[in-house]
This record gives structure tokens, sequence and C-alpha cells, in this order.
């Protein structure tokens, strides 16, 4: 039997507009020739890149974001902000929205970060919470280690475009997002995030406190929740 492939570090990011008492969030398809979940309906992200873990902080994440982050993970400091960046710049890319504020920022080298920059912006870490995280099963060829930050929409920047990565790009009702054809940990982190917006904490937008972990025994998704904590 081979051995399973290390997950790879990761992130995505649920933007989240408020319309009356309706939340949506931008969502797009993964073209059919995609490697990784073809055709169907996900939220901005990806792995995480050398430069997301050179590129500043003008704006931290919140005690309580990073308390999440470094729970029950064995996540550093650095890893943490890594992934928060590569949540930002992922959505950047696919979807031309910058989550981000003013600031004296400087890329670490060519790339997705000089667009910051020649803005005057800096990545927000400040705007993101933690709705949980998964580990792709290990019968998978590619598997990641992904963390789900939600934020609001309201903090972006820029203009709403399609990219390779995402089609059909758009700000769909939750509860007609759960209805497109989306894999299993895309539902969870939808209804988690759904359940969190009814709460006093979603509505105020405060860090949850407790986390969604998805993880898979063979091919059967395990969800578990982690209380929010000081890691060790």
């Amino acid at each position: 039997m081979s051995a399973s492939v290390k997950p790879r570090d990761a992130a995505s990011l649920l933007l989240l507009r408020q319309e009356k008492d309706e939340t949506r969030v931008l969502m797009g398809r993964r073209p059919t020739h995609s490697a990784f979940a073809p055709d169907v309906f996900v939220f901005p992200g990806g792995k995480v890149d050398r430069q997301d873990g050179q590129t500043a902080c003008p704006f931290p994440l919140e005690t309580d974001t990073l308390r999440s982050l470094r729970t029950g993970s064995s996540v550093s400091l650095r890893a943490a902000r890594a992934l928060a960046n590569a949540a930002i710049r992922e959505t950047y890319e696919e979807t031309g929205l910058l989550l981000a504020r003013p600031a004296d920022f400087r890329a670490p080298g060519p790339g997705t970060w000089h667009a910051f920059e020649q803005h005057g912006l800096g990545p927000d870490h400040g705007a993101l919470r933690m709705i949980g995280r998964a580990i792709t099963p290990s019968t998978s060829p590619v598997r990641y280690h992904a963390r789900f930050f939600v934020a609001q929409a309201a903090g972006t920047r820029g203009e709403l475009r399609a990219s390779e990565e995402l089609v059909e790009l758009d700000w769909y009702p939750i509860g007609s997002a759960l209805k497109l054809p989306i894999i299993d940990v895309t539902h969870f982190m939808l209804e988690e995030t759904l359940r969190w917006r009814q709460t006093r904490e979603g509505r105020e937008f405060r860090q949850p406190r407790r986390r969604l972990f998805v993880r898979y025994r063979a091919e059967s998704p395990v969800l578990a929740y982690e209380a929010l904590r000081d890691p060790g």
C-alpha cells in the first residue's frame, strides 16, 4: 500500500454580503479542466505559496481569530499570517476583489502582491474570521489542509471579475448556494456560516467560539468542533 500524500496548507475565503435579511456568499465554478474539483462551485482560495509567508502584515489578525487558527493544528505565528495572506491573495487573483486598506505596503517580490503595493493597499488580516478547517481524504492524490475564513464584502475594493480559475462568479444566497453542485466540505462550511450568522456573534461579525473541523475516515467525512483556546 502506498503512503498517503502529505496535505498542503491552503486557505479559502467566504466573502459575505448582506441584503436585507439574506446573506449572500461569493462563489464561482471551477472550469472542466481544473485539476482539483472540476465543474463544482467553490469559494475563492488555494494553496499557500512562498511569498505568503514573506508578506508584511500591516493590519494583524484579531486575537481570537489568531487563537482559532493556532488551536489544535500546531500553526506558528508565521504560518497563521501566511494562511491569511493566501486567502486574501487568492481571492484577488480569482475575483479581482482586494480585502485591503490603505497602508504603506511593500511587496516581497514580483507577483500578485505588487497590485496591492501599486494601489497603496495592505492585506487586511483584521477583517478575517475563521469558520473552520478541513483535511482532504488520505486516499486523494491531491490533498490540502484548508482553513476557511469569512469576511464582509464591504471591506473589499476593486471590481468583481471572473477568471480562468472561477467562472459563473456571483453573489449567491446561502440557501441557493447549498443547492449548487458543490463538494461536501463546501456544504458543511456554508451550513456552519449560516448557523453562525444567526447567532449574536455572527450578526456582530465576531470570531466564533468554536470551529468546525472536517476530516475523513476512508471516504466518509467526520465532523467535530474545536473550542477556541490558547495554543500550547
